[in-house]
This record gives C-alpha cells, sequence and structure tokens, in this order.
C-alpha cells in the first residue's frame, strides 16, 4: 500500500515540480470532466490551450488578462510571504477602477494627456487606502485580516453598484446601470496595432522586475519575509512587525488599484457593474502557482488567463456553463495543494509497520 513518509527536509524539486504536475492533473480530469459533459475532449483542450494562442490578436487577448492577474498577485505575494493574508484583493481592485474611473469622468475632449497618468495615480492611491482600511483595524484592534478584507470586497462592490447606478449614472444610457464612455483622450495607450494590449503589460513586468529586486536584493525586502517565516527572529533583529504590516498591505493594495483603473481605462472604457470579474481572487492562486516568486507568477499570470478565455470560449462553443472558468481554477489550487504534499513527504510502497517490524 502507498503511505507518506516525511522528509529529512523539504524537497527543493518538488518546490517547482509541484505546479507542473498540478497542472497535468488538472487537464486530466478536465479530460475526464468533458466526457461526462458529453463534449469532445480533445476539442474541449483545444478550447483551452490552443485557441488563446492561435493567432496575433489570441495572444494580445491573453496578455490584457494577464495584466490585471499579475499585477495583483505581485501585491500579494509580499503580503503572503510577510504572513500578512490579504484576501481582499478584489475589493482594491474595485476602489483602483472607481477612483481611475472617477478621475476619467472628468476628462473633456479638450483635456490633455496628462490625464492618463493622474488616473492610474488615482487608482493606486484607491487601492491603498482600501487596503489601509484593513491595516488599520488589524494594526489598532488586532482584527482578523482575512475577515477584514474580504469583507471589504462586498462594501466596494456595493459603492460600485451605487454610483453606476446612482449618480454616476449615464442620463444618455438607455437606463442601463453604467456611467458615459470615457473621453478618448483617457485610454491607455495601446503597444501592439490591432490588439488590446496595452502600457499596463509594460508597467506589470516593470513591477515583476522591481519586487525581484525589492525581495531579493534589498534589506526592506528581507525584512519583510523575516517578519513572515520568523517573527520572533525579526523582532529580535530589531525588524518592525507594524512596519512589515503597513507595507505590505498598501503595496498589495496600490498594485491591485493599479490593475483596476488600468482595466477601466484601457479594455473596458467606462465603469459598469461587471468591473469586478474575480481577478482578486484567481489571483491567489497565480500567486501560489508561481511559488510566490516574481518569474513564477509571470508564467502562472499566463496560465490563469488561459483559463478566463478558454472557459468564454467554452461558453459560445461548446454550450458550457460560465463557471467552467471557476471550475478549473478551483482544480488548479486543490491539485496544487495535494501536490504540495510531496515536498514534505516522500510516497513509499510497503506496510506502514514493516518498517518497525524489521528494524
Amino acid at each position: 500500500m502507498l503511505r507518506l513518509e516525511p522528509r529529512p527536509a523539504p524537497s527543493r524539486g518538488w518546490t517547482y515540480a509541484s505546479p507542473l504536475l498540478a497542472l497535468a492533473l488538472t487537464v486530466l480530469i478536465g479530460v475526464a470532466l468533458f466526457a461526462l459533459l458529453g463534449k469532445d475532449p480533445l476539442r474541449g483542450l483545444q478550447v483551452f490551450f490552443w485557441e488563446p494562442v492561435k493567432s496575433a490578436y489570441a495572444l494580445g487577448e491573453l496578455l490584457v488578462k494577464a495584466t490585471p492577474l499579475l499585477l495583483i498577485a505581485l501585491g500579494l505575494a509580499v503580503c503572503f510571504r510577510s504572513n500578512v493574508w490579504n484576501i481582499g484583493a478584489e475589493g482594491q481592485y474595485i476602489l483602483g477602477a472607481i477612483c481611475g474611473g472617477g478621475v476619467a469622468l472628468l476628462a473633456t475632449p479638450e483635456t490633455g494627456r496628462w490625464i492618463v497618468p493622474a488616473l492610474l495615480l488615482a487608482g493606486v492611491l484607491g487601492g491603498m487606502a482600501w487596503a489601509a482600511l484593513t491595516a488599520l483595524l488589524r494594526d489598532r484592534f488586532h482584527a482578523n485580516e482575512i475577515l477584514v478584507s474580504l469583507m471589504l470586497v462586498y462594501v466596494a462592490s456595493l459603492l460600485l453598484s451605487y454610483l453606476v447606478f446612482g449618480p454616476w449614472k449615464d442620463p444618455q444610457g438607455y437606463n442601463f446601470p453604467q456611467t458615459r464612455m470615457f473621453e478618448r483622450v483617457t485610454q491607455i495607450p495601446r503597444l501592439w496595432p490591432g490588439t488590446r494590449v496595452h502600457v499596463g503589460l509594460v508597467l506589470a513586468l516593470a513591477a515583476a522586475a522591481g519586487l525581484w529586486v525589492f525581495l531579493f536584493r534589498t534589506r526592506a525586502g528581507f525584512a519583510q519575509q523575516v517578519g513572515g517565516l520568523a517573527p520572533a527572529a525579526a523582532r529580535y533583529a530589531g525588524f518592525s512587525s507594524r512596519r512589515a504590516l503597513w507595507l505590505a498591505l498598501l503595496l498589495s493594495g496600490g498594485l491591485a488599484g493599479l490593475a483596476g483603473a488600468l482595466e477601466v481605462a484601457g479594455p473596458i472604457g467606462q465603469l459598469t457593474p461587471y468591473v469586478p470579474a474575480g481577478y482578486g481572487f484567481a489571483a491567489i492562486i497565480v500567486a501560489f502557482v508561481g511559488r510566490l516568486h516574481p518569474v513564477g507568477m509571470v508564467l502562472s499570470a499566463l496560465l490563469m488567463s488561459m483559463f478566463y478565455i478558454g472557459g468564454e470560449l467554452a461558453q459560445s462553443r461548446l454550450g458550457l456553463p460560465k463557471s467552467i472558468t471557476g471550475v478549473f481554477q478551483g482544480l488548479l489550487l486543490f491539485t496544487l495543494l495535494a501536490c504540495d504534499t510531496l515536498i514534505a513527504y516522500r510516497v513509499r510502497w510497503g506496510r506502514a509497520g514493516a518498517r518497525k517490524a524489521g528494524g
């Protein structure tokens, strides 16, 4: 029979092989799921893993969705490495969209291009302000940051609904809950002609490079990680736990807010109740599949973006429900958690008592 035997030390090889095995298991389970639903498994795999990369336009859409996922995941990685459990990045993303969208609505046809950095800055500040509420309640009242950040997601979503159903509603929008379309001058500059890829991709990659430098080449980044791994050692070394808390949440909120501002001023072009796309929650999976490392998160953001696009195509081409995207995301997360067992344990054949008897 199979049994798990503790390793003397965590396996470095399985640390990086586990996400690959989890992806393979996700694909296998997905094939079985397609078959159970009466769909051609090969066609299902083609929709999820080939259609999103088969052309320049498809690759552009892949990068468009990967951009907010990567930005949010980078901020969450700082939190998780600092042992700060920010589960409410979706709310910070929404606040960034609201604040960036609010600045965009001030623009007129005569407004200069300075409005673009202004609305991006507003998005960053909005996300930071929303994350600061969690930091304040954790710092002053020892509130659980998981519950606080998660509950603030619903507050942010309701605030967005209030604005698009109320004061910011487009009077010429045929009573639809949405703002007017933003002026052309507020549009985020695009990188590739014929696609929707915008400069947010460059900002996301720059943020990934900056995070690598911060985490692995600066004293402040070292302090953040020590505080997460060994709080007692961090206190002995003189590292401030309060500073680590505030820095992690503000950085995470700022990046999530930037992602929200980029999304509404880029692909969407207005505020609607459908701005919350679940990126803040999906980015948690992106962060852990990428092993909280900037390079790994770049790759996992592309994979998660593929799941989003594949899920949308599966609805239109295979007649599957919208929830198929969440199914694949959940499968990837749970298989990753299962495969991570191999980091601390090795699989052995034989009975558990056989070794003791032989000894």
